[in-house]
């Protein structure tokens, strides 16, 4: 059995070492927590796996998460144990003014296959497919990367589970608008969801319907479950796969295409939507809604469009004016990039932050 499993309640900081329970062990261990702690049905959970250098990129993902939403937050975060107590030290200290819980959990793999897992693509991103049987009593979750900012409340992109139809089970963007700057129509050695495959940076899932659907594949044909096909997946495709566990969901979704809900552009806003010209026609029109800055864009000046938007959100301190705080100095330092592809398209960075500002300031207003 689990010996020297520590749960506490309200912050949450759950250590399971390593040596001592396997991957069984653990799955039993979250389904008891999670049996035991009373949820809102207003609460939004959202997860991030934190591996390495990704302590403070982490962290300032969830203060973009915290400034605009709503409803309750959870945060569930997977992160390598040395990181556990400067995530608690963090945390601890935002004024969260009651609207955020948090769980820290180990970075944990199946036992028979956990050096192929991590392996994968980069170390802990394949945790993120194993959290539909770790967190067996949350019902939806929104899945980021360490590099996302939301330029808008969570509700938002949460609001999309009520437009699933009967047979979708989670929603994703797609890899590239523009097909001829495509990796996976033009690259790939393995099946792809659509046009340009999908990228899984901003993943929306009901994990109720994920636990209990059985899942089409070209390796038998018998339908599988989640936790039945992902190490047959990976047995097959480890030798074509570049991508790893985002290569894995695309594959997937190729043989269950009416599983997945397509989320237009502005939802996963990546450097590909404007490096070579801007081709995000949503994000035009409405803003970036939610910025995702891949390729390390936030830490290096090949980009400083989103390493702007990445320090603003950093440096600013909670209960500060939004505007003058945050809001102004980041449009200044926005203009500053205009010699760049994304920065002559600087306002769409701002346009929906602007909104967003504008409209929590309404509710405050309203009392709400």
């Amino acid at each position: 059995r689990c010996k020297n499993l520590s749960v506490s309640f309200w912050n949450s900081y759950w250590m399971l070492p390593s040596d001592v329970c396997g991957m069984n062990c653990f799955w039993e261990a979250a389904f008891r927590y999670d049996y035991m702690k009373t949820r809102s049905s207003e609460e939004m959970h959202l997860a991030v796996v934190a591996c390495g250098e990704r302590l403070e990129e982490t962290v300032t993902m969830l203060r973009s998460a915290i400034i605009f939403s709503i409803k309750r937050l959870h945060f569930h975060i997977f992160a390598e144990d040395q990181l556990h107590e400067s995530f608690k030290d963090i945390l601890d200290d935002f004024p969260y003014e009651g609207k955020v819980n948090y769980t820290l959990y180990p970075i944990t793999f199946p036992t028979e296959s956990a050096a192929e897992w991590k392996k994968l693509f980069k170390p802990c991103a394949s945790q993120r497919l194993f959290l539909p049987l770790i967190l067996k009593n949350v019902d939806s979750l929104l899945y980021v990367d360490t590099d996302i900012l939301f330029l808008r409340p969570v509700d938002d992109i949460w609001s999309f589970l009520g437009k699933f139809n009967s047979t979708q089970i989670a929603a994703m963007a797609p890899e590239h608008e523009e097909p001829r700057i495509g990796w996976y129509n033009r690259f790939a050695r393995h099946p792809y969801y659509g046009v340009t495959g999908i990228n899984s940076g901003v993943m929306l899932m009901n994990m109720t319907r994920i636990r209990r659907k059985y899942f089409k594949n070209d390796m038998t044909p018998v339908r599988l479950q989640w936790g039945e096909i992902l190490m047959p997946l990976l047995k097959k495709y480890k030798l074509n796969i570049t991508w790893g566990d985002q290569d894995l969901l695309n594959i997937m979704f190729f043989h269950n295409p009416e599983s997945l809900y397509v989320f237009p552009c502005q939802w996963n806003y990546r450097p590909d939507h404007c490096i070579y010209g801007s081709n995000c026609k949503e994000a035009e029109e409405e803003g970036i809604f939610i910025l995702h800055g891949n390729r390390g864009v936030y830490h290096d000046d090949k980009q400083p469009t989103f390493r702007a938007v990445y320090e603003a959100i950093k440096n600013y301190s909670f209960g500060d004016d939004l505007v003058h705080s945050l809001l102004q100095p980041l449009e200044l330092e926005l203009q500053k990039t205009m010699h760049t592809y994304c920065g002559r398209v600087y306002k769409v960075f701002i346009k929906q932050l602007t909104k967003s500002i504008r409209d929590l300031y309404a509710r405050r207003a309203r009392g709400r």
